[in-house]
């Protein structure tokens, strides 16, 4: 595990972002442009957005999506052979943010839509402490898999994963929600209260465990996490 980092808070944004408690349900992209400074995304995500470009080199849009899909910390699912791939695997926290951002960026995957903007932008988050990545190694050290994410307070937002080897994606996602259910949560109850934000449900994610919910319930969720210490 890499040294822990206490987050430092930037300055605060300039800008003015969208309330997505006044946003027309159903509507996911509220507003496009402002900037992708520190104080930015963070103020983006304590308000319940994300910044994600609106097309794949496009500008970049902040997105509240009506339902959101988030993954209740007791609610992953754990197959027989993701709990075999657990044993077989590694996991460290924080010791290569770099490796881990550019392996989810890689222009080659379908769908990509870390810029370079974006990268720069998560890079000087993870060193502010904000930003933390999992990695799945091999047990002659060999990195296989891994996510990276934004966490504050209570609020873990995973932003991508990859994977290079079978489930390796996969046991970094077991082995953050491990590590979310046995932080302090609400009233000192371990886990309680804490908010693991995936974006969007998929089919994918749903075999996971990810259930989507309406927006106005996860930003009741996002203002009982954000008073809670973080667990990275």
């Amino acid at each position: 595990m890499g040294a822990r980092v206490i987050p430092v808070e930037p300055p605060p944004t300039s800008w003015v972002l969208p309330d997505p408690a006044a946003a027309e349900p159903g509507l996911e992209l509220l507003g496009v442009g402002a900037d992708l400074e520190p104080g930015t995304i963070l103020a983006g995500y304590r308000a319940g957005l994300f910044p994600m470009p609106v097309k794949r080199r496009g500008p970049i849009g902040w997105w509240s999506p009506d339902p959101r899909g988030i993954l209740p910390l007791e609610g992953l699912a754990r197959s027989k052979s993701l709990r075999r791939s657990c044993r077989r695997y590694e996991v460290t926290v924080d010791t290569s943010f770099p490796e881990v951002l550019a392996a989810c960026g890689d222009p080659r995957r379908p769908g990509g839509w870390i810029t370079p903007d974006v990268r720069s932008a998560y890079t000087e988050l993870h060193r502010l402490g904000w930003a933390h990545s999992v990695e799945t190694r091999t047990p002659e050290g060999d990195l296989v898999g891994g996510l990276y994410g934004i966490e504050i307070g209570g609020l873990f937002a995973g932003e991508s994963m990859f994977s290079l080897a079978t489930d390796a994606s996969k046991v970094a996602l077991v082995a953050l929600v491990d590590r979310l259910r046995q932080a302090p949560g609400t009233g000192g109850r371990p886990g309680s209260g804490r908010l693991l934000d995936v974006q969007w449900r998929t089919d994918h994610l749903g075999s996971l465990g990810v259930v989507a919910i309406a927006r106005d319930r996860y930003l009741a969720l996002l203002e009982r996490a954000l008073v809670l210490p973080p667990a990275l």
